[in-house]
């Protein structure tokens, strides 16, 4: 059985996430934390924050969640896919380490607004946010 090359596999539709080529959006491996109480889903386009300090083990969860005593959650890097966090295990995902992001695309923790220490912390990180217009 042949395959024909010039079929139409698919589309990718344009999101709006991503707004500029420079900085290249560059993707890496990360963890994220297994959810304690209930599973969730986080969407592309979800700010992550690292888990550091005394406490911190090193994972990634949701920009807005609540640090434990000792642990210091700093906005990292962006959700490159969607994926199911469950409660019995971490998962290992793809995120955005750099680029060049529209701010209204991102998502946080419900009730958690993106501060101006965050996006700071990303553009440490190598993560522009701009503010785009949808056509």
């Amino acid at each position: 059985m042949s395959k024909r090359l010039d079929e139409n596999l698919g589309s990718v539709g344009y999101d709006g996430l991503i707004v500029a080529n420079e900085p290249v959006a560059d993707v890496f491996t990360v963890t994220i934390r297994k959810e304690a109480t209930a599973a969730a889903t986080y969407k592309r386009g979800t700010v992550l924050a690292l888990s550091a300090g005394t406490a911190g083990d090193g994972k990634l969860v949701i920009l807005g969640s609540t640090a434990t005593t000792n642990e210091t959650l700093t906005a990292n890097c962006i959700l490159a896919e969607d994926v199911e966090v469950g409660t019995t295990a971490d998962v290992t995902v793809l995120a955005y380490r750099t680029g060049h992001f529209a701010r209204n695309k991102l998502a946080v923790a419900s009730g958690y607004t993106l501060k101006a220490t965050d996006e700071e912390e990303l553009r440490k990180a190598g993560i522009l946010l701009s503010d785009a217009i949808e056509y």
